[in-house]
């Protein structure tokens, strides 16, 4: 499932807040403070309504405010996009879950969207997105993957032109997701060490994307 592979990135961050765009109901922001209890979440949602219903019925509410470990969820029902309520000196990590009708919002197919994102990171920081796109067939094998993957995810070609030589990605087992991350590819073994151990399978499988 994509929602796990984002609880995957704190340790390759640095210390710091962690915006999650495109909250959605919270599954992310739950499963990154399960594990990971100290950090600092600052989640945006354009839908109010769904934050309403999420706080109902899904717990979301539960997250917010300081926990006893000093993380916590900020909510922010806003445009994901502007960085007007973005943290002094920038976020350690951010997660990027933004869809419209099944596809990745069309705005993240344009590298002026990356070039933005990357002024809102501190040093060493770094974005993981799900960056699937609408399904295509035909392209199950990594090397025909690889090879026609510029031409139709077009999110990770905009993201190599803010990121030059620093994007990542992998496709996820059984479904068409693929996922990204940005900044140099870490050490997979000692990555793997340091989630529990559902996650390491899946780390293990990163690689750097080559044009």
């Amino acid at each position: 499932m994509f929602i796990d592979e984002f609880s995957s990135l704190p340790p390759i961050i640095p210390r710091g807040p962690i915006a999650i765009l495109g909250l959605g109901g919270g599954t992310a922001a739950r499963l990154l403070l399960h594990l990971w209890p100290e950090r600092e979440l600052i989640g945006w949602e354009i839908d109010e309504i769904l934050i309403d219903k999420a706080r109902d019925y899904l717990g979301l509410s539960e997250l917010e405010g300081k926990n006893k470990h000093g993380g916590g969820l900020t909510i922010h029902i806003d445009d994901a996009l502007s960085d007007a309520n973005d943290p002094k000196g920038g976020f350690a990590g951010i997660v990027v879950d933004l869809f419209s009708n099944g596809d990745v919002l069309p705005v993240l197919k344009e590298a002026e969207t990356w070039f933005k994102l990357r002024k809102r990171l501190r040093p060493g920081g770094r974005i993981m997105i799900n960056c699937v796109e609408e399904q295509r067939r035909g392209h199950d094998d990594d090397e025909t993957l690889q090879s026609t993957i510029t031409g139709e995810n077009h999110v990770l070609y905009a993201m190599s032109k803010a990121f030059p030589g620093e994007v990542n990605w992998r496709k996820l087992d059984q479904v068409n997701n693929k996922m990204a991350f940005t900044g140099p590819l870490p050490n997979l073994t000692q990555w793997s060490q340091a989630v529990p151990e559902r996650l390491r399978k899946g780390t293990l499988q990163w690689k750097a994307f080559i044009q």
